[in-house]
């Protein structure tokens, strides 16, 4: 989906996603100081300002003006402050050994797109930083609830990791997530893999 349409599907007042941060993101980063974070395809901003909460300086970064709009509102109604980037993750170079904490969270681009994401926030961390990649596995296309029903825009976390050739990986697992819906509860199928940039 282009920029165009994700401006389309966060239009209105309502968040198309619920305001409070990712699971996955709670608990893997509750062992981290708070230093500087990026938010790689941020979208409405809800992991993002959370961050901010918790002491972190963050940069947002999405392609969607109309969700950085309500990304802005999110980081106002809770007292924090964002730094927030209009861009194209794919073109966008961030900063080079910017960040103590990277967070790429459901983004999902064909194969060759997702490899320079990954090439651009390995350089974007700084010596010791943290990477977290959290997204719809390959196999919740079969096994799992929601998320893009398109085989070449999922990925495991051993696809993932093999991006990540300047990072020691910590953790490329298959998890699971609860996903409340109108039918009752479900479950997600995610691949999250955490990496750490060696110190220099």
């Amino acid at each position: 989906m282009d920029s165009l349409s994700w401006d389309e599907r966060y239009r209105g007042e309502e968040f198309v996603w619920k305001t409070e941060p990712n699971q996955f993101l709670v608990a893997e980063v509750a062992d981290l100081p708070p230093g500087r974070a990026l938010d790689v395809a941020c979208g409405e901003g809800r992991n993002a300002v959370w961050l901010a909460a918790r002491g972190w300086h963050v940069t947002g970064a999405d392609f969607s003006p109309v969700g950085l709009t309500k990304a802005r509102r999110l980081a106002v109604e809770h007292d924090v402050e964002v730094d927030w980037v209009e861009a194209d993750v794919v073109e966008w170079d961030p900063p080079a050994g910017a960040f103590d904490l990277v967070i790429v969270f459901y983004l999902h681009l064909p194969s060759d797109d997702r490899h320079r994401v990954m090439v651009h926030v390995q350089s974007a961390l700084a010596a010791g930083g943290t990477l977290l990649v959290v997204g719809h596995d390959t196999a919740n296309l079969m096994g799992g609830y929601g998320g893009p029903q398109d085989a070449t825009v999922l990925f495991t976390p051993d696809q993932v990791a093999s991006d990540l050739a300047q990072l020691r990986i910590v953790r490329a697992d298959h998890v699971q997530r609860d996903v409340d819906t109108s039918q009752g509860r479900r479950v997600a199928i995610d691949a999250l893999v955490r990496a750490v940039k060696p110190s220099e």
